[in-house]
């Protein structure tokens, strides 16, 4: 571990894969970057989610950036080296009952209207071919077709050895204790020495409301804890992840037959203390929802749940752009259960706004500045 005082274009906070991404982006236009991270990379959020890589179901202010974010993952192993066990069999949004379906081709036909056509209508008889095992309730849904799923930990780690290999100076086991302003830098105190930069990335996670805190642009952001839970493995009968509208759920089945169920269900997150307690009833009710939908999952054995610790903004979207405060400062945080997909394009984007002052891909309604005047 370096100690001692020195300096770089951009320190990052955090070494998850949006922090990672941020620092391997940067790096290819050719900065300086230290990436700080307190435990390991990837040890929260962006290692231990359901490795979701959707377009599928979301807010229309993400859908740019998702979309960036979409054709690097389709193309991934020539950034990273890694294919990081992304596969793109589709996610698909099963409609429950008419109403469902009503909304869906609601959503669907507003979508078109503002230019977005990567979200598809599908009736009963299409959602059964591809989904052959959903329960013969479900009337129809949403396909987004070029989504899928990776492995997160790979992923990330994945980007965090790219970029080391490019010359970022990845310190894992560090702690930030203070960031100050010093002259036209930001020093950034940490448990073993300082550093400095006239840029820094606030993309600490659950942690990150704290650093914006600090820096007097507070944010309403909770620390949560997203539990998963996965099978033994069971004979091959789904291809794509699925997802509902109403009751939450996603749903995916791995090469080796094991099925990962998760859906946004939370334990109780205990950030202080880097730990989670799980929450066996909400659990069960995740479980009832598999057993109603998928008739075949009924005599599948848990053998294993877990949770990570994720921020989530009261809004749900990320806190993401420049400061509203302070120059050289940018967050990069707040995911909110949704960001791993996210991650290799907000990192491009990202980078381009540092380096470049601009980017091309709308983050209109990100920004930290919403929340102003809200506190």
């Amino acid at each position: 571990m370096r100690t001692g005082r020195d300096s770089a274009d951009v320190v990052v906070i955090g070494g998850g894969i949006h922090g990672c991404s941020t620092a391997l982006h940067c790096a290819l236009r050719g900065l300086s970057v230290i990436l700080i991270e307190k435990d390991h990379a990837g040890r929260h959020a962006s290692g231990v989610n359901a490795g979701g890589v959707r377009q599928l179901a979301r807010h229309v202010a993400e859908i740019p950036l998702s979309n960036a974010s979409m054709a690097i993952w389709h193309d991934i192993a020539n950034l990273v080296d890694d294919d990081c066990g992304f596969s793109s069999d589709g996610q698909v949004l099963v409609a429950e009952n008419e109403a469902d379906l009503a909304q869906c081709r609601a959503r669907v036909e507003d979508l078109n209207l503002r230019g977005f056509h990567h979200e598809e209508m599908i009736d009963a008889k299409e959602l059964r071919e591809i989904v052959p095992a959903v329960s013969e309730d479900c009337p129809g849904g949403v396909i987004s077709r070029r989504d899928g799923a990776a492995i997160p930990l790979r992923a990330t780690q994945a980007f965090k050895l790219k970029a080391q290999r490019i010359g970022v100076d990845v310190r894992e086991g560090v702690r930030v204790t203070k960031i100050e302003h010093d002259g036209a830098n930001w020093r950034v105190v940490t448990d073993a020495g300082e550093c400095l930069a006239p840029r820094i990335v606030n993309a600490a996670g659950a942690w990150g409301g704290r650093i914006a805190a600090d820096l007097g642009e507070p944010v309403p952001l909770e620390a949560v804890a997203p539990m998963l839970s996965i099978t033994a493995p069971l004979p091959a009968f789904i291809k794509p992840v699925v997802i509902l509208r109403g009751r939450k759920l996603s749903f995916k089945q791995f090469g080796n037959g094991t099925v990962l169920i998760g859906g946004g269900y939370l334990g109780r997150a205990l950030p202080d203390e880097n730990r989670t307690i799980l929450d066996w009833s909400k659990l069960a009710s995740n479980l009832k929802t598999v057993w109603e939908l998928f008739p075949i999952m009924r005599g599948a054995s848990i053998v294993r749940a877990w949770a990570g610790i994720e921020g989530r903004i009261a809004d749900e979207l990320p806190v993401f752009g420049r400061s509203a405060k302070h120059e050289g400062v940018y967050h990069q945080f707040g995911f909110s259960l949704h960001g791993f997909q996210l991650g290799p394009g907000a990192g491009a984007v990202m980078a381009e706004i540092i380096a470049t002052g601009r980017s091309n891909v709308p983050i209109d309604g990100l920004g930290i500045e919403r929340f102003a005047g809200s506190h």
